[in-house]
């Protein structure tokens, strides 16, 4: 794994937690800090088509919510991902934080996020991505990099903005709303099973898997909720924190 001068002591913690996902969440949040680690963010996301083939890319976690079980992430919904995970609504994620020895493993159920919290992060993000947004067909086939500045500079060109596509002047000022695309917008894991991971020396690394424990209501699912609640709503507190069984693992 990562070269070290001197012996890395972090184990999990003993007994393990009750709520893996909030151990994770610290875990995130610690990244952030660190200077010395890159899109702390940034994670491994894995679905599969409807035979069972396999893909995986890096995406930008959004939200770990212990307190409702989620992962929240964004993406094109007509882009490979988002068509695997419409016909087949299951996916693993990784996060590995070299800098920290850590990694986070985690798999489940995924469902859509609703419009309103949709439009609520979209309008977070900065005025280049929301034309990009518009401008890319993600994961379809394009003639040349140029093709693809072209449809940048088009869509800047359509919604009002003076701005000529990847590697040209950059407006100083940009007050126009760029609404989003129908076809983008984000999705929630519900967490089913998670591990936790601290490397070791001389590979003897503390490994932990949590396997969720359900109750007889099941979670609401994405689309039903408020469209008052918004951006806020995708890590909005379910009635009751999930249960988890926890078992710990050889390396």
């Amino acid at each position: 794994m990562s070269p070290r001068t001197e012996p890395w002591t972090e184990t999990l913690p003993d007994p393990l937690p009750a709520d893996p996902l909030e151990l994770a969440s610290q875990w995130l949040a610690q990244a952030r800090l660190d200077a010395a680690q890159p899109n702390p963010n940034a994670m491994v996301l894995a679905t599969a088509d409807e035979s069972g083939q396999p893909s995986a890319r890096v995406v930008l976690c959004k939200d770990i919510a212990p307190q409702s079980g989620h992962i929240v992430f964004y993406t094109n919904y007509q882009s490979r991902k988002g068509r695997e995970l419409r016909k087949n609504p299951r996916a693993a994620i990784v996060f590995h934080w070299d800098y920290r020895h850590r990694q986070v493993r985690a798999e489940g159920r995924v469902e859509p996020l609703d419009d309103a919290q949709n439009d609520a992060y979209f309008r977070t993000r900065p005025w280049q991505s929301r034309i990009g947004a518009w401008a890319s067909r993600q994961s379809e086939p394009v003639a040349s990099r140029s093709d693809l500045g072209e449809s940048v500079a088009a869509t800047a060109k359509r919604f009002g903005i003076a701005y000529g596509g990847p590697g040209t002047q950059e407006p100083t000022d940009v007050a126009i709303e760029v609404p989003r695309p129908p076809y983008w917008g984000g999705f929630r894991l519900d967490v089913e099973a998670i591990e936790l991971w601290v490397e070791g020396e001389f590979r003897i690394h503390d490994r932990a898997r949590w396997t969720r424990q359900r109750s007889a209501a099941p979670p609401q699912p994405a689309a039903a909720v408020a469209p008052a609640a918004a951006l806020a709503a995708a890590s909005a507190p379910a009635p009751a924190a999930p249960r988890w069984a926890a078992t710990r693992l050889q390396p």
